[in-house]
């Protein structure tokens, strides 16, 4: 049984470790400012792209990496890795008026951002579920909901920060928390067993599995319209810099409660009821959201706020269900599923720039990702056809590591 110390220690990595994931987009007002860092629709998209490819690298190593130096071992890379983020983006200061030197910094902070994820997001569930394996579904719950608790709070500490004179104060305060846990971590036991994934080279992949795959893609493209680009769309129809960073916090607060909502009231609705009807939920929101007026950012907040609900419950569902569904890969299909959905995450995150540059409004593209979430609806009769779920514990946001055991993540 691993000590309190050991279990607190990593319940706040997840807190600390979803400040620092939102970091980049909840400071994307000051990052396209022409008085900041003056980046274009297609140069902040891609400022992305480094994160995505690092966090499904290491996400799927991760398991092997833990095997061969030890659990301790990947989560104080993890750390580093984040700290080494935060400390690049904080240097980018110095250069704003200088893109030729700010934004490969960018670049490289991004990477090492999406290294720092995907090495410590997966190994964190691992430790709360064996930690406290008798209630393993509790735990895992726990710490999940507060690495959405801290996706939250980042854009609600950079509406702080923007109000105090110094927006880069969020990535001096992450790296601090980053440092703080390192040097914590370091002192403790901190051991984990490793079990080995379970391999599907003998089998082959399930033809299945790639329906998984699909919607775990399409879900990458919804719920990164949101959590990315919100900041852009609310202060393109007028709104402030701190109103932009409320409508993000909104996103990601309500993703976190309804994770533990739809976890609480699954006896009486079922897992595969949940991810038939969220998809439909996000049809409305990016419709809404396509056709809000200008000026009224209350308006906006409140139709994010009922986005990060539509998403909330989608990407655990999909792992959960396809865990039950194929269980001759379950130990990959959790991996498999967060890589996928790291492929939408992407296509969404740059993909928007260029067309934005090239005169398309964000209205407009929100209104077209209403087809994305179309078509997850109609992906999930199929994904979900024979289930018999209850809600897992919640996922946190994007590109988490899979459950530490099937449990049959948001």
């Amino acid at each position: 049984m691993a000590s309190n110390a050991e279990y607190r220690v990593v319940n706040l990595a997840g807190l600390v470790q979803g400040i620092t994931l939102v970091t980049f987009p909840a400071a994307s007002a000051i990052l396209t400012d022409p008085t900041g860092y003056d980046l274009s629709s297609t140069q902040y998209g891609f400022m992305f792209i480094p994160q995505v490819l690092t966090a499904i690298a290491t996400s799927l190593l991760g398991s092997r990496l833990a095997s061969r130096f030890s659990a301790k071992g990947v989560l104080l890379a993890g750390l580093v890795s984040n700290i080494t983020s935060m400390v690049l983006l904080v240097l980018t200061t110095a250069f704003e008026s200088d893109q030729t030197v700010a934004y490969p910094l960018l670049l490289l902070a991004t990477a090492f951002l999406g290294t720092g994820f995907g090495l410590t997001v997966p190994v964190i569930n691992t430790y709360v579920a064996e930690f406290r394996h008798d209630h393993a579904d509790r735990a895992v719950l726990v710490l999940n909901a507060l690495l959405g608790l801290g996706t939250a709070l980042a854009p609600v500490f950079v509406a702080v920060f923007v109000g105090l004179g110094f927006w880069w104060g969020l990535p001096v305060l992450s790296a601090f928390l980053l440092v703080l846990l390192a040097l914590t971590a370091s002192r403790l036991p901190l051991r984990a067993e490793q079990t080995a994934a379970r391999s599907t080279a003998g089998t082959g992949i399930p033809r299945r599995f790639w329906l998984f795959a699909g919607f775990a893609v399409l879900y990458g493209i919804c719920e990164t319209m949101n959590g990315n680009w919100s900041g852009q769309q609310m202060t393109s129809q007028g709104a402030s810099t701190t109103q932009a960073a409320l409508a993000l916090t909104a996103f990601w607060a309500m993703v976190t409660i309804g994770r533990v909502l739809f976890a609480a009231v699954d006896r009486w609705l079922p897992g595969r009821m949940v991810l038939r009807v969220l998809p439909l939920v996000l049809v409305a929101t990016f419709l809404m959201t396509g056709a809000l007026p200008d000026d009224t950012p209350w308006l906006g907040l409140a139709v994010f706020g009922l986005a990060g609900l539509g998403c909330s419950a989608l990407l655990p569902l999909t792992i959960s269900l396809g865990q039950n569904a194929l269980t001759s890969m379950s130990s990959a299909l959790a991996g498999g599923v967060i890589a996928f959905y790291q492929v939408g995450y992407g296509i969404a995150a740059f993909g928007v720039g260029p067309l934005v540059d090239h005169g398309t409004s964000l209205s407009t593209l929100y209104s077209w990702t209403a087809a994305a979430a179309a078509a997850m609806a109609l992906l999930s009769l199929a994904v979900a056809r024979g289930q018999r779920s209850t809600m897992p514990t919640p996922h946190p946001a994007a590109g988490v590591g899979p459950p530490a055991r099937p449990k049959g993540p948001s």
